[in-house]
């Protein structure tokens, strides 16, 4: 199989700076498009149960975003991938993910593990776990 269009879900965190890894050298082998992708979870933002969110902290959390997109296509770059695209959407993360993948032809989506316990999962789902059950294309989760 060969992948054309490689979505990496990206949030900045060490899972997620491995699953780079792993997509640039697969963006690498098969001179792929890689898109990615980071989501800004707003439900996390607007559900905590706090009073309305200040707009410089949900600012703050979209400039983080954008920051880590941007650090990343760096690395994709500077690391020999030559068609790099960054996204950052809104929304419940693995459905953004799943219908950016769907409208864009990708053909894999790399993640990075959360490694969350068992519980958490059965309550929370995690994204990679979600993304691995419904989505139509291969899913690489990186650990």
């Amino acid at each position: 199989m060969v992948f054309k269009n490689i979505i990496l879900a990206y949030d900045g965190s060490d899972n997620a700076k491995r699953a780079l890894d792993v997509a640039i050298d697969l963006a690498k082998k098969y001179e792929s498009k890689l898109t990615i992708i980071e989501v800004v979870d707003t439900a996390i933002l607007t559900g905590m149960g706090l009073a309305p969110i200040p707009s410089e902290v949900i600012n703050q959390v979209y400039d983080k975003a954008k920051r880590d997109v941007e650090e990343a296509k760096e690395k994709a770059l500077s690391n020999g991938v030559k068609n790099v695209e960054t996204v950052t959407l809104e929304g419940d993360p693995a459905t953004a993910i799943l219908d950016y993948a769907g409208k864009s032809g990708a053909d894999l989506i790399v993640t990075g593990s959360r490694g969350l316990s068992a519980i958490k999962r059965l309550f929370l789902g995690s994204v990679s776990s979600r993304l691995v059950h419904e989505a139509k294309i291969p899913v690489l989760v990186v650990k």
